[in-house]
């Protein structure tokens, strides 16, 4: 059985939707939720799913602390769900090519620091683009800068308000992230 841990920040409706993709998997199954916002959505999400979560400062995260709880449960891959801390280099370096995060933009346009959520919508909107879409990737030691795995688009049409770009988004996070994940951990990624 591989084993993931989830790493989330906010409301963590992806993470629900991997928790419930997994449920009953006979290979993969979603051991732990960590979050470094004591007010997420995603707690109570957790509370309810039955997963265990552990909350953090970045005094942890950065210490090594947060690397021990995940060695403590056995993890074999960390899934980023809407986690918005870079994620330190001796991290990256006990998890080689086992860190995935998914980015709600056509990388590399719209990503690095500060580049997140309702923010990469309003800039696409702003940039009149004519289509966005979803990364998968790798995480490195940089923002948003691992190898792609996967992408999707979407059309963005005129008129189309930020909120809209992001329901697009959500709905192809929602179809590809469990899939996308299921397939790396199962069969790896080529480098």
């Amino acid at each position: 059985m591989k084993r993931l841990a989830l790493f989330a920040s906010g409301s963590g409706t992806n993470v629900e939707n991997i928790v419930r993709y997994f449920d009953g998997h006979a290979e993969i199954s979603v051991e732990l939720i960590l979050c470094n916002n004591p007010s997420a959505g995603v707690i109570e999400r957790a509370n309810r799913l039955g997963i265990p979560i552990r909350l953090f400062d970045r005094q942890q995260f950065r210490s090594g602390e947060v690397r021990s709880w995940l060695e403590e449960a056995r993890i074999d891959w960390v899934i980023l769900a809407g986690f918005l801390w870079l994620v330190p280099k001796e991290l990256v370096e006990a998890f080689p090519n086992r860190i995935l995060n998914i980015h709600p933009a056509l990388l590399p346009s719209y990503g690095g620091k500060g580049m997140y959520g309702d923010r990469v919508h309003e800039a696409v909107v702003a940039a009149n683009e004519t289509q966005s879409g979803i990364t998968i990737h790798l995480v490195n030691e940089h923002y948003d800068e691992g190898n792609t795995v996967f992408q999707a688009s979407f059309p963005v049409e005129p008129g189309d308000t930020a909120a809209e770009v992001a329901r697009k988004c959500h709905e192809l996070e929602y179809k590809h992230y469990p899939p996308v994940i299921e397939e790396a951990v199962l069969k790896g990624i080529p480098s």
